[in-house]
């Protein structure tokens, strides 16, 4: 079993910052690849970043490319997912998720993989 804890979210205004962080305990975290899914109101769970479990590969939604970095410290079994140039549309609970497989990662639903509780990220105009 993977345990993640996610933190960091907040409300922040259009053009701001924020940076997540995802604390996993449980199992050796570079055994696994991490993603970033954000789920807005109303809306199905999407992916929006994935890293494998090494670090040197990476994979961004299309929503988020140039603006979202996803990075890991293995060290300290933790991911962050830092998000610049935030918009309203960014607004969501976002939540990280684990698996064994980097290929499969932005499929993962609820139903598979090790997922956090979520955090609230509120974008203001």
């Amino acid at each position: 079993q993977v345990q993640l804890a996610e933190s960091g979210g907040g409300l922040v205004q259009a053009g701001g910052s924020l940076r997540l962080s995802c604390a996993a305990s449980g199992r050796t975290l570079s055994n696994y690849a991490m993603g970033w899914f954000r789920q807005a109101p109303g809306k199905e769970r999407e992916f929006a970043a994935g890293i494998s479990g090494s670090g040197r590969s990476t994979y961004y939604a299309d929503s988020a490319k140039g603006r979202f970095t996803i990075s890991r410290d293995n060290a300290k079994d933790t991911v962050y997912l830092q998000m610049n140039s935030l918009k309203p549309e960014d607004t969501a609970v976002y939540y990280c998720a684990a698996t064994e497989s980097y290929i499969q990662l932005r499929w993962l639903t609820p139903r598979n993989g090790y997922w956090g509780q979520g955090t609230q990220v509120t974008v203001s105009l």
